[in-house]
């Protein structure tokens, strides 16, 4: 097996250290033991209620400034109405295809407008929604989901030393070997994120043609916006039986296939 995965392994840290994704955790045991598995249509439905909820906002408020606005010039409400209403046409348009793309197994968007720009923009509007109803990790774990998907449409294939295989520092034991077995197979490098300011300096410093990133639901969301507009990205959750921050668990098979269809 190679040895330049393991040998970038330096000062692993597994102990319990919260990011800031969790500080309202209290302790007490998470719900399903930390699976937050959820069939991707999750995500659809929630964020069609985030798109309604949003445009009415935007209505009512319109309303509610409209006679004001109106004493700029009477047409400043018309103007801002019928903006509204094709804002609004566009964006369901858009959500209405994004949905029919993940459902028959077709880019049918550009890549800016699917796994990209309003999609991730989407993801974590969505994912505040959600949070509002208790139900931020499972949402997460659909829209990760969906992302995913409509990223691997792409088919893109890059070097060994162009894919960048991106791990937290609380995977369990067990876990970082079968990670490392894996890399090590394949001849990918791997870098453990400590933090999400490191992640996105190796990714700078390394310049990666392609990564695969393990986190939690929480940390990926974020991840995801801030680096996927960059660098094509594919994204792993994980199962946290002991918790956030420690022990964690992945599906290494599914890991194992996202690196061979990138690199073989």
């Amino acid at each position: 097996m190679p040895e330049t995965p393991r040998a970038q392994l330096i000062h692993i840290d597994v102990d319990r250290r919260l990011g800031h994704e969790w500080d309202e955790w209290d302790g007490r045991p998470l719900p399903n033991r930390g699976d937050y598995d959820s069939a991707p249509t999750l995500f659809f439905g929630w964020s069609a209620a985030t798109l309604a909820a949003a445009l009415a906002i935007g209505a009512l408020g319109l309303y509610l400034l409209g006679p004001r606005l109106a004493l700029l010039h009477p047409l400043v409400p018309t103007v801002l109405w019928i903006g509204l209403a094709v804002a609004a046409a566009l964006l369901w348009a858009w959500w209405a295809v994004l949905f029919l793309s993940y459902g028959i197994g077709r880019g049918l968007l550009p890549e800016g407008l699917a796994e990209r720009g309003p999609f991730l923009r989407l993801m974590r509007l969505t994912s505040r929604m959600a949070g509002r109803f208790g139900r931020r990790d499972w949402v997460e774990n659909a829209a990760v989901k969906v992302y995913n998907a409509l990223a691997l449409l792409r088919g893109r294939k890059v070097g060994t030393g162009e894919l960048l295989l991106l791990i937290p520092r609380c995977l369990s034991k067990e876990t970082l070997d079968g990670v490392l077995g894996v890399a090590g197979r394949y001849g990918v490098p791997v870098f453990v994120a400590t933090r999400g300011q490191l992640a996105r300096r190796v990714i700078r410093e390394r310049r990666p043609r392609a990564v695969v990133a393990v986190a939690c639901e929480r940390d990926m969301v974020s991840g995801l916006h801030d680096v996927a507009g960059k660098v094509p990205v594919l994204g792993l959750t994980m199962t946290l039986p002991s918790g956030p921050c420690k022990d964690a668990l992945l599906d290494l098979d599914k890991l194992e296939s996202w690196v061979r269809a990138y690199v073989v």
